[in-house]
Formats: C-alpha cells, sequence, structure tokens
C-alpha cells in the first residue's frame, strides 16, 4: 500500500545498550547487519516474505547515531522513489539522502519536509 508508514528507525550512542533496552523493554529481537552497520529490529512476527503477520504492525531498525539524523525516522511506503522525492520537492521539500539501494529488497532514501523534518521513503524491489 503506497503511502503507508511501513518502517521506523531509533538512532542510538551506544547500539549494544540500545539493543539491550529494547530487547528487555518490549522483547523486540535484533539481527545485526554489521557490514551496513545497521540492526534490524524484530517487533513482531515476519511471513516468508519478511513482512509483518500482525495487522497494524511495522518492524524498524537501529543505527549509530551520527550528525544529521539524531530523532527517530519513520518510513513511507512508495511506488516510486524518484517521484515521490520530485513531488516533495515540488511542495517545498528537499532531499536529504538520495535514493540507496538494499540489496534484494528494494530501496530507500530520506527526505526533507516543509517543517525540516525527516522522513524515510521505501520502495519495494519488484517481485516475481
Amino acid at each position: 500500500m503506497a503511502g503507508g508508514v511501513v518502517h521506523f528507525e531509533i538512532p542510538a550512542d551506544d547500539e549494544n545498550r540500545a539493543r539491550e533496552f529494547y530487547s528487555s523493554a518490549f522483547g523486540w529481537g535484533f539481527e545485526v547487519m554489521p557490514e551496513m552497520k545497521y540492526s534490524l529490529a524484530m517487533t513482531t512476527p515476519m511471513d516468508d516474505q519478511g513482512r509483518p503477520t500482525v495487522p497494524g504492525s511495522i518492524n524498524g531498525g537501529l543505527f549509530k547515531r551520527e550528525e544529521g539524523i539524531s530523532t527517530s525516522v519513520v518510513t513511507v511506503d512508495v511506488d516510486d522513489i524518484d517521484a515521490a522525492l520530485e513531488k516533495i520537492t515540488a511542495l517545498g521539500g528537499s532531499t536529504y539522502r538520495e535514493k540507496m539501494e538494499v540489496p534484494g529488497m528494494g530501496w530507500n532514501a530520506y527526505f526533507k519536509d516543509s517543517e525540516g523534518n525527516i522522513v524515510g521513503l521505501w520502495q519495494n524491489a519488484a517481485r516475481d
């Protein structure tokens, strides 16, 4: 469903401490992806295609806080990231981070909205 919130990201100063916090507080599981400097946060069970099986639930990620992104980010599903970024720019927003491939899964990008918030975009890879 294009336009839905499909993912969240939480920056952390100490990733191990943050993973322990969310695991203990909410029972979240994490898959650490050192090659991407990222941890997938599993908040809900997933099907064999990696989609949440509980309606209304989403999974997310945790990453090392760096300059620029210091607060949590929500990610919106779109059919075409390039077209979405063009529309966002026309509406007064701007591209924060260009489209980047997530191998085997799809693409993501970040934009700044009209209020200066950083928001993510997600485009699924075509599934055969």
